[in-house]
């Protein structure tokens, strides 16, 4: 509903909603993404009941972001009260310290910081501790590939606060961290083991990029009215598998995208009409899994784009993307000067185009620098 930062309360009854939409999972400078410009992670805070002492909330997450998900070790959730108040109980969701509660003798609190900041629970967590969209380990996956599974949710029995709309105060200075851009992204030192076995960081192959993951645009075959691109997206990293992968790239000529092998296809286009830019993902159960490192660490696809008089061209490198994402991920591009010059058509040469394009280089490479 909100698609700008900014609080919206909505009184119905005797619950208070709160919306908070926000885009502060990247730096300031980096929070618009000109290829999904609506993106934005809502948080609802709806009071559902009135307690003797306080309120029985539902805190919802909601990952509007059309590509990125939110990733393990998951989202951390703070904020701060504006009067003393304190959590009796939490459901599908713990907060990561109890702060000092030894005023209270009968009954413990949840918790009693004054900025307590929540996680959420692990897949498997006792019934009895539950609550609905819970126990995903803090994991969102986005809301164009898996919206099912782009909202999380937990429930707070809050004491010490108001206990009506006039009395009640909403809590203040939300803050949601993240793995990602401008989050605790894995950092790529070396291709050695880290400090264990467990660690985040990648372990990469050893190659001449180093990097992570490879993309892979290869301009295969140049019939008279459609030309054929092989997509190969390569992990090399030894210590994580990527499910629920995904590839944005932006080019002229997805607005005549005619055929898709292997990957499912959504347009974003966020100027608009104007339809250059598409979304990439696996099948399920067929190849939404990007394994590790080795022989089967890797996706292919092929698209079939219809010519488009007057605009196509395979000079100054008009047939390779203008951005490449994965997984929300800013690849990183060749120069303009390695973008390969070919002919536009030429029936007699159309079976060896395919060998010239691979054995010159043509096939371009773009490199993820951060996993």
């Amino acid at each position: 509903m909100a698609a700008r930062p900014g609080l919206l309360f909505l009184r119905l009854g005797a619950s208070i909603a709160l919306l908070l939409a926000l885009s502060a999972l990247l730096p300031s400078s980096d929070a618009y993404d000109p290829l999904d410009p609506g993106g934005n992670i809502t948080i609802k805070w709806d009071v559902m009941e009135w307690n003797p002492d306080g309120y029985t909330a539902a805190v919802s997450l909601y990952n509007y972001q059309q590509y990125r998900h939110i990733q393990l070790p998951g989202w951390k959730l703070s904020w701060v009260w504006q009067k003393k108040e304190i959590i009796w109980k939490m459901f599908g969701g713990q907060t990561t310290e109890q702060g000092d509660c030894s005023k209270f003798k009968a009954e413990i609190p949840h918790c009693c910081k004054r900025d307590p900041e929540v996680v959420d629970l692990l897949p498997g967590a006792p019934y009895g501790t539950q609550f609905a969209n819970c126990c995903k380990g803090g994991v969102l996956n986005s809301w164009a590939q898996d919206s099912a599974n782009a909202v999380a949710s937990f429930q707070v029995v809050v004491g010490q606060a108001g206990t009506s709309n006039k009395t009640v105060k909403v809590p203040r200075s939300f803050t949601l961290r993240a793995p990602g851009p401008g989050g605790n992204s894995p950092y790529l030192a070396s291709v050695v083991n880290g400090k264990s076995a467990s660690s985040l960081e990648p372990l990469v192959e050893c190659t001449s990029h180093m990097c992570p993951i490879r993309v892979h645009w290869h301009v295969k075959v140049n019939y008279k009215d459609y030309w054929r691109v092989k997509i190969t997206v390569t992990n090399f990293n030894y210590r994580m598998n990527y499910s629920q992968w995904n590839l944005v790239a932006q080019h002229p000529n997805f607005d005549n995208l005619t055929t898709i092998f292997s990957f499912n296809y959504k347009p974003l286009s966020p100027y608009g009409t104007i339809n250059d830019t598409a979304m990439l993902w696996g099948i399920k159960y067929y190849n939404d899994m990007l394994v590790t490192a080795g022989p089967d660490g890797n996706v292919q696809s092929e698209l079939l784009f219809r010519k488009e008089p007057g605009a196509f061209t395979f000079q100054k490198g008009w047939a390779f993307p203008r951005r490449v994402y994965f997984n929300g991920d800013n690849c990183v591009m060749p120069p303009p000067d390695a973008y390969p010059w070919l002919p536009n058509a030429s029936p007699r040469l159309s079976a060896s185009l395919t060998l010239t394009l691979v054995t010159v280089g043509t096939a371009m490479a773009f490199l993820l620098v951060h996993a």
